[in-house]
């Protein structure tokens, strides 16, 4: 295949094949036909189109009652668990503790120091075991962090355990997007398997990712439901504050799903259980096709982290998810922001689900929408105008409805772009598999630094309008529609330089292989 591309480079000229090694060396990949790729299995090898299209509806009917509904709901704990002290804020723990509101953004803060030390550990740690053993045990170290935040007495002890909750809950996220090297059937390719990567191709991972990391959502919806029920009818029960039982509630029910999970939790394609061995092979089919039949020669870990470091998609897309953090600092004070509307406590914790619903189907709408047409740009920039221009009604104006709708702007716009974000991410950079493991723990540590200075922008002093904050949203709004512009252009030049490397015109009549999602 590369020596084909080298004689119609000949035939093109000394400019193209400039543009051909460069392509190959921003890539580094050699591109295989469908028939090339299932020739390699034994099992799919004889079947035609039609039968592996058939078996593939079956393959992934299957994979999705498998895996979707336990990472979903792993996800939701998590988040849970992370915006849990918003909702007891209003219940008194702020001042229980007597926490003046420096100590509380230092406790807020000190999460997203310890969910960033935690990040390159827990990845090391992944790197020696399964994700079916190794993301269980986290949440299990995560929800007993969770329990002891009902003991809290101080703002020390508040900072200690939300650093330990951000330091147990850091490897997660990685965990489901990054993972370990593994040998596959054929020893001339070595792969980096990505949990979701690693099963779902690029057209269904988008709305695949929206569905459980959408769980964020779900978790600020069942939150509200939550403080109803809990913070309004369990205080002094047991001896205890509301805010208390929080804690050791969602704390529990963490502890039995993360038990669960230990058999529930699929581990990698090629030794999952539950596959047949023909299903088996049908999974790294689906993904050597999904990446355009690349055939990777993976070097090191630290040869993907070099390459990573050299590529300017890393640079833009930490840039793009740092933005799309920051324009989501809102959601650890949505329910102080929610005070200002001067509804009763119980109208306060409930009216929080709506606009996160709205967000939860818009989000698996616009990745739905993304995936089929295989565009992200679009997908990504006008949901976060739409962002923009709620967060201008919200701190423009005391109009209760104007507001509460300008908060439904805020919510789906900044969380469809930060699921989008991820999936797109994870496409443009298809081999090799380290350099992709590599961009995706970039950005996520990039990006927490983020929470270090955006609790600061959310002082009480500032309501009702919270402008300040609202500032540090636009900002973030601005930033995630240049870095989009950026990404956009990029994929636009290699696109254009694959084109000349291939030899494909519009009206060439020649078939145009793997392209850069733009």
């Amino acid at each position: 295949m590369a020596t084909d591309h080298h004689e119609k480079a000949e035939k093109l000229g000394e400019k193209d094949l400039e543009s051909i090694h460069e392509v190959e060396s921003i890539s580094g990949q050699r591109q295989l036909t469908p028939l090339e790729i299932r020739a390699r299995f034994d099992t799919l090898r004889d079947l035609s189109e039609e039968q592996v299209e058939e078996l593939n509806k079956k393959f992934v009917k299957k994979l999705d009652w498998k895996m979707m509904p336990m990472v979903t709901i792993m996800f939701l704990l998590n988040y849970l668990d992370r915006v849990n002290v918003s909702n007891a804020r209003l219940a008194g723990l702020q001042s229980d503790c007597a926490m003046s509101d420096t100590a509380w953004n230092a406790g807020i803060s000190a999460f997203y120091v310890g969910y960033l030390f935690g990040q390159l550990p827990g990845n090391l740690i992944l790197a020696k075991t399964k994700p079916n053993q190794f993301l269980p045990i986290i949440m299990l170290c995560w929800s007993i962090s969770t329990l002891c935040m009902a003991a809290l007495k101080d703002g020390p002890g508040f900072a200690v355990c939300r650093f330990f909750i951000g330091l147990t809950e850091a490897p997660f996220f990685p965990g489901l997007t990054l993972s370990k090297r593994r040998m596959v059937s054929d020893p001339r390719v070595e792969l980096i398997k990505l949990v979701t990567s690693s099963w779902y191709t690029k057209e269904e991972n988008p709305f695949r990712m929206a569905l459980w990391h959408a769980g964020n959502t779900v978790a600020n919806i069942l939150s509200g439901f939550l403080a109803a029920a809990i913070l309004e009818n369990m205080d002094n029960i047991g001896g205890l504050h509301a805010w208390q039982w929080v804690f050791l509630i969602e704390g529990a029910v963490s502890v039995l799903v993360a038990v669960v999970a230990f058999f529930v939790l699929p581990g990698w394609p090629e030794s999952s259980k539950f596959l047949s061995d023909q299903e088996r092979e049908l999974a790294k089919y689906r993904m050597l096709k999904s990446n355009g039949g690349i055939e990777e020669i993976e070097g090191g870990i630290w040869d993907g982290v070099k390459e990573a470091a050299k590529d300017p998609f890393t640079w833009i897309f930490c840039l793009m998810h740092f933005a799309l953090v920051t324009a989501q600092s809102f959601k650890d004070f949505l329910p102080s922001i929610m005070a200002t509307f001067h509804f009763n406590k119980l109208t306060t914790y409930l009216v929080q689900a709506p606009p996160y619903a709205i967000a939860y189907l818009g989000a698996c709408a616009i990745a739905w929408s993304s995936g089929k047409l295989q565009e992200s740009f679009w997908h990504v920039v006008v949901p976060i105008l739409f962002s923009a221009v709620g967060c201008s009604v919200l701190i423009s104006t005391l109009n209760v409805g104007a507001r509460y709708f300008g908060l439904c702007l805020l919510v789906l716009g900044s969380y469809s772009g930060l699921n989008l974000q991820l999936s797109w991410e994870t496409t443009v950079v298809p081999a090799p598999r380290t350099k992709k493991a590599a961009l995706v723990a970039i950005a996520n540590c990039i990006s927490q630094t983020s929470h270090w200075f955006t609790p600061y922008f959310f002082p009480r002093s500032q309501e009702p309008f919270y402008r300040l904050g609202g500032g540090c949203i636009l900002v973030g709004c601005l930033l995630v529609t240049v870095s989009s512009v950026l990404a956009k252009w990029r994929a636009h030049v290699l696109n254009k330089k694959l084109d000349a490397a291939q030899g494909w015109t519009p009206h060439s009549g020649n078939e145009r292989g793997w392209r850069y999602v733009s």
